[in-house]
């Protein structure tokens, strides 16, 4: 491809996105982590 003298993949922010990263995926963890207490409740208490 042309140089088109765009340089904004050079100009990105590692570390907030590797600190946006680390957050999304405590996010994930944390909600799955619900998730699983919330199903093992239901089998205990509705079955």
């Amino acid at each position: 491809m042309a140089d088109n003298g765009n340089t904004a993949a050079a100009a990105m922010d590692y570390p907030e996105h590797e600190r946006t990263y680390h957050g999304f995926v405590k996010l994930i963890k944390w909600a799955i982590i619900l998730s699983v207490i919330t199903l093992v409740g239901m089998a205990i208490f509705l079955l």
